[in-house]
């Protein structure tokens, strides 16, 4: 729990020092003051709404033991929820249903006690139940390890970088007290570009261990890792066919998923947030007794 915090805070100074960095660029000392400033504020609003906003811009619909979203057709989800939930010994988390075709699902919140998961109905459309329990244990073990912070503020501060680096471009480069261009033209083009860059690589940084530690955890918390290795490679097949728009618009959200449902991409690329599908389903496959 402890190296989780530490990587928490490193990855808020991290992209704090991003913030400063661009505002730099767009605006000398003065833009740097009031980057870092913003960085501040995005900070404590990544740590308590980011979560609730991820969800939002899915879409996302909350299903529970007494509302009819979707006429009742999702209880048997959020029962094996509720029971995976038990078997970690975590607290109920809020359940949410993605009307989006592609498969994929994820975890946020700040913690155990304030987590949500969230699965596509596409994944309930092709996974069989054994298949979409192991998906949930995984989502369920980011919880129980506290990735969920890391991911959701990691998400929503690097696309927040990312537009006023785009702002920037309409601007050029910042000025100093008397009037002169602090830094030249193309020092500000090239850092537009370089701080989302960056901003990806500290999320890259973090998140290829994750996951790989949610899929042992997963494994342990639902006593399946062949399931949840067989759910892996039909995800995989299926999401490079399968558009997901809103992680098209928002891809600074893909290394929330189980699977990086990016299709510009390779998914298994130098620069993807996700480990090879192939490497995740042989480490599940070797824990089968």
């Amino acid at each position: 729990m402890l190296g989780n915090w530490i990587k928490t805070f490193v990855l808020m100074a991290g992209i704090t020092a991003l913030f400063g960095v661009v505002g730099v660029a767009l605006g000398g000392q003065s833009g740097m003051l009031l980057a870092l400033l913003f960085a501040a504020g995005m900070n404590v609003y990544a740590y308590w709404f980011s979560d609730k906003a991820v969800l939002k811009m899915y879409g996302a619909q909350e299903v529970n033991s007494e509302n009819n979203y979707g006429d009742g057709q999702f209880r048997s989800y959020y029962n094996m929820v509720k029971e995976l939930a038990e078997n970690a010994q975590l607290p109920m988390p809020k359940v949410y249903v993605m009307n989006e075709q592609q498969p994929n699902a994820f975890a946020t919140g700040r913690n155990p006690e304030h987590a949500a998961v969230a699965a596509t109905v596409g994944i309930m459309q092709i996974l069989s139940e054994r298949e979409l329990r192991g998906v949930m244990a995984h989502e369920l073990a980011h919880v129980k390890n506290r990735d969920t912070l890391i991911s959701t503020i990691s998400a929503t501060v690097a696309g927040a970088i990312s537009s006023i680096a785009q702002f920037g471009m309409f601007f050029g480069g910042g000025r100093s007290e008397d009037g002169e261009r602090s830094v030249s033209p193309i020092v500000s083009m090239l850092m537009m570009f370089l701080a989302p860059l960056a901003a990806s690589l500290i999320q890259m940084a973090i998140s290829r261990a994750r996951e790989f530690e949610a899929d042992r955890g997963g494994a342990e918390i639902s006593k399946d890792p062949k399931a949840l290795a067989d759910a892996l490679t039909k995800i995989h097949n299926y999401a490079h066919q399968i558009p997901n728009q809103t992680a098209e618009m928002h891809p600074e959200t893909g290394q929330m998923m189980i699977i990086n449902p990016l299709s510009g991409m390779s998914f298994d690329s130098l620069f993807s947030t996700h480990p090879k599908t192939e490497e995740r389903v042989a480490k599940l496959r070797a824990m089968v007794v």
